[in-house]
């Protein structure tokens, strides 16, 4: 395979990743990689602008996956005021062959590229060489994807599951349903199972037990993200409630886990991506993630067989793009 470098771009709604990518027969290369925080800039093209001062020459090709969908080579992102025009960024940037890709889209291609320490085995199961695969990444937001891998192909596809109505099945999550209907009007699985999800149970279990949040753990909430600092509450054992709150996240997640790879027939396999997975990892290999994954009624037999595995690679999302790229370059995609 010849050696190619791509810019490549990992933009989620809390911080945004770039990095020049080389693809070569020995694998993925990092040439150079940032990390930005998403709110300190007022679009990607002046993030953009920072990151390739001094640069040169600048890749003729770039990929970029996004928190939100995307069509036509745009997008308005999901969790961050942000506007984003493929056709802008080559003009500005002189890059002629530039795309977006959703941010699961993009992790969906940078599994190709994942080795075995890159990945952990929640379940075995019973693959389908050829069956879809399907992805599920709670971060900042709650992303999904799939990937079709029938006849030899392997192509990813985006999918906004995470927007679709938050479903109930116990009296206390009917009081959660009903408590963030309230505040919030439409109560979808992302209000639930993400970073913002944590800090939403949390507080409902704060009303519905009728108790506050005790002044240390409001201080920390007020100095950094409150999903961390209840999630750290809770696997240090400080907080009763926090670990409540983080029982109640992993059921959840794993359920909406499951209704995803139902609706993608994942049968070749689950994949668990995001921030979220790799630091509560030993929380998720406690019985009830997988519990609530399987209880499908009738299709718990289904479920069973399909292997689910969690990214413990960050990089997943900034290496898909490249992958993206390198497939469609190999297509004559681009010119």
């Amino acid at each position: 395979m010849q050696q190619m470098q791509i810019l490549s771009g990992d933009i989620g709604g809390t911080k945004t990743r770039i990095a020049l990518i080389e693809l070569h027969d020995r694998g993925v290369e990092v040439r150079g990689e940032k990390t930005y925080r998403s709110s300190d800039y007022k679009t990607l093209e002046q993030l953009l602008g920072d990151f390739l001062a001094g640069i040169d020459p600048i890749p003729r090709h770039a990929g970029f996956g996004v928190a939100g969908p995307v069509r036509e080579n745009r997008s308005v992102t999901t969790n961050l005021p942000w506007i984003i025009d493929a056709n802008e960024i080559s003009r500005q940037f002189q890059v002629p062959d530039t795309f977006l890709l959703n941010d699961l889209e993009a992790t969906a291609w940078g599994i190709k590229v994942m080795g075995g320490a890159d990945i952990c085995e929640l379940h075995p199961g019973t693959p389908d060489p050829l069956g879809n695969l399907g992805i599920i990444a709670a971060g900042t937001g709650l992303g999904e994807a799939g990937v079709f891998r029938g006849h030899g192909a392997f192509q990813p596809f985006a999918a906004e599951g995470g927007h679709a109505d938050f479903a109930p099945t116990t009296e206390l999550e009917f009081a959660l349903l009903q408590y963030l209907s309230q505040r919030l009007g439409h109560v979808s699985w992302e209000r639930i199972v993400s970073g913002m999800g944590i800090a939403n149970i949390y507080q409902f279990l704060c009303h519905y037990k009728s108790v506050e949040i005790p002044g240390w753990l409001a201080a920390e909430i007020e100095q950094d993200d409150a999903a961390a600092a209840v999630s750290r509450a809770a696997e240090a054992g400080r907080c009763a409630l926090c670990e409540k709150a983080m029982n109640l996240f992993v059921r959840l997640y794993g359920r909406e886990a499951g209704n995803h790879a139902l609706k993608v027939m994942a049968t070749g396999g689950v994949y668990i991506g995001g921030g979220i997975a790799p630091k509560i990892l030993e929380r998720l290999k406690e019985p009830a993630f997988l519990e609530n994954f399987f209880a499908k009624g009738r299709m718990e037999p289904l479920m069973r067989n399909m292997p689910v595995r969690i990214i413990l690679n960050d990089r997943a999302a900034l290496f898909g793009p490249a992958v993206a790229a390198r497939d469609r370059i190999a297509e004559g995609a681009f010119a």
